[in-house]
């Protein structure tokens, strides 16, 4: 690998972090309870626990985020059962 395209690499993937981190802290105060309702009443040591992973992921986040996106509901065979049952 050359200099340039390891120093490139480097700065993209510097920008990309810096990106996240920025988005992390956001996403973690106010975007998180509107992709998840659950959220909304996460206490500060939660929003801090979903800082990392949020900022790595910032990307996916910011498109349900912008979509206002809820969790999916689970289907599986279980749930299907529950249903038939109520």
């Amino acid at each position: 690998m050359s200099t340039t395209m390891a120093e490139t690499f480097v700065l993209v993937l510097g920008i990309y972090a810096g990106l996240g981190s920025l988005f992390a802290i956001a996403f973690a105060w106010v975007g998180a309870g509107r992709v998840d309702e659950a959220a909304k009443q996460g206490t500060w040591g939660f929003r801090l626990l979903i800082m990392p992973g949020a900022a790595a992921l910032w990307p996916y986040l910011a498109w349900r985020w912008m979509r206002g996106a809820q969790p999916p509901e689970e289907s599986n065979a279980h749930r299907h059962a529950a249903e038939e049952r109520s």
